[in-house]
């Protein structure tokens, strides 16, 4: 990495900050990306690709408050900085007051990194997961099978400052792979995937066989009709579930009773006990392996949030369910000053503990007749009053039978609220770092336990395979 470089990347943000002419923020993200892809069980596409964009916030004092302009482009030439900071200037200029404005970040911790090199990644990083599937692909030749997928890594580096003097830099590696298995026919498929920091965890050859276990489970088919049903769902369609049930708790909305989190006569569930097990959802920047940036560096949060005007601040650990009872909601600084309680930004990360140890198969061999429902699909919100979700299963549902799966059945439409979820949940497993299924695209730093519920709904058979 040339010293040019490291100039890029940290000087940007000086020269947006010595071209404002009013309060403002700047952040500099670099972004650098690896992949492979692989289809009918061989490698098809590899790849490095780097890029750089620079985020303005301009802040301006207008009739009835302060109003907040934000531009981002990928930058290519450190003459297009100036512009870019007249143009949110501009649009600061031209906007209403912000209801979310508040004073800029003041610095806080140590800014000794802030001209450090970006970090970044190579397709070396994908070596060893490369080996696996070559080895992966020849045995799945042998059972007629055929394998799919991607494996990407992606190394953000921010670099944040504001006309305050706050200096940040933070680095987020993002690696996920997703690998499909089907039959030579098509008619049965199944779907496993990782999540890391590295890859250096990820086991392709566990992956595969987890794969197989599931595609031979496929080869008995029995048709089951809609209703409710004893089901285990391991950790992935639980943190579907879960991540949804997160990205839904704005404490703004609930306390207009907007959302699911409101309660009748205009309070919240803050202090309502949602489940008689001691569960405990949570997110942690400083999660040992589920890492995420520390510090404000996105414009809104998944709820809907504003942050735009808190760029910078610290984001701490949050316990949003404590002992079964929910505990916390989203809030930023400017909504928490006007309900005289702390600005909680969501961290990129998620965890869902009931202490419980049994593992998947353990709870699989406990259940007399049930269902294993490994991956959910096109979920979409149906009630928000309720967070009542429907969605689809996909790539494998099981009958246990007797504690064994017996079989794979058709698949389903169910309408479950996660939220409801939570107080019928009979048996938590061991909690484990997972991938999700359906939405991974956009948050993949989890842990989740396997969960027993007796009554799921599957609400009516579905056509899709």
């Amino acid at each position: 990495m040339s010293r040019a470089r490291v100039t890029e990347a940290a000087g940007l943000v000086e020269q947006a900050l010595t071209a404002a002419k009013r309060p403002t923020i700047a952040y500099v993200t670099e972004r650098a990306e690896a992949n492979l892809r692989w289809a009918g069980s061989a490698l098809t596409t590899n790849g490095e690709m780097t890029s750089t964009e620079l985020t303005v916030v301009a802040t301006a004092e207008v009739d009835g408050g302060t109003a907040v302009g934000t531009v981002s482009q990928q930058v290519t030439d450190a003459d297009q900085v100036a512009a870019l900071v007249a143009a949110a200037e501009a649009a600061a200029q031209a906007s209403p007051p912000s209801p979310d404005a508040a004073p800029l970040v003041q610095p806080w911790g140590a800014a000794d990194d802030f001209d450090l090199a970006p970090a970044g990644t190579t397709i070396d990083v994908l070596d060893e997961v490369a080996r696996g599937l070559g080895q992966a692909f020849q045995e799945a030749a042998g059972r007629d099978q055929r394998l799919y997928g991607f494996a990407e890594h992606i190394v953000t580096t921010t670099y944040l400052g504001s006309t305050t003097g706050l200096r940040l830099r933070g680095v987020q590696p993002t690696g996920r792979l997703e690998l499909n298995g089907k039959s030579a026919d098509g008619a049965r498929s199944a779907w496993v995937g990782a999540a890391s920091r590295d890859f250096t965890d990820v086991d392709v050859t566990a992956l595969t066989a987890e794969l197989t276990t599931r595609l031979g489970w496929a080869e008995r088919r029995l048709d089951l009709p809609p209703g409710r049903y004893e089901t285990i769902l391991p950790p992935g369609p639980v943190a579907d579930l879960m991540i949804y049930a997160y990205w839904s708790a704005s404490a703004r909305d609930a306390e207009e009773g907007q959302n699911a989190y409101a309660t009748p006569g205009g309070g919240t569930r803050i202090g309502s006990r949602m489940s008689d097990l001691p569960l405990r959802l949570f997110s942690d920047p400083a999660r040992p392996g589920l890492e995420s940036m520390p510090f404000v560096d996105f414009g809104s949060g998944p709820d809907g949030t504003s942050f735009t005007a808190d760029a910078g601040h610290p984001i701490a650990a949050v316990d949003w369910m404590r002992d079964g009872v929910w505990n916390e909601l989203i809030r930023n600084r400017a909504w928490g000053a006007k309900t005289d309680r702390p600005a909680t930004p969501p961290a990129d990360n998620l965890i869902l503990d009931g202490g419980g140890e049994a593992s998947l198969e353990e709870m699989v061999a406990g259940t007399e007749r049930g269902l294993l429902l490994t991956c959910l699909w096109y979920i979409r919100e149906v009630d928000p009053e309720r967070l009542l979700l429907t969605g689809l299963t996909r790539d494998g549902v099981y009958l246990i039978e007797n504690g064994q799966v017996s079989g794979a059945v058709n698949n389903f439409r169910f309408n479950e609220s996660p939220l409801e979820l939570l107080g019928r949940i009979s048996e938590v497993g061991r909690t484990e770092k997972v991938l999700c299924r359906e939405w991974n695209d956009f948050f993949n730093r989890t842990e989740m336990p396997p969960i027993r519920v007796p009554d799921f709904n599957m609400s009516t058979v579905s056509q899709a395979s």
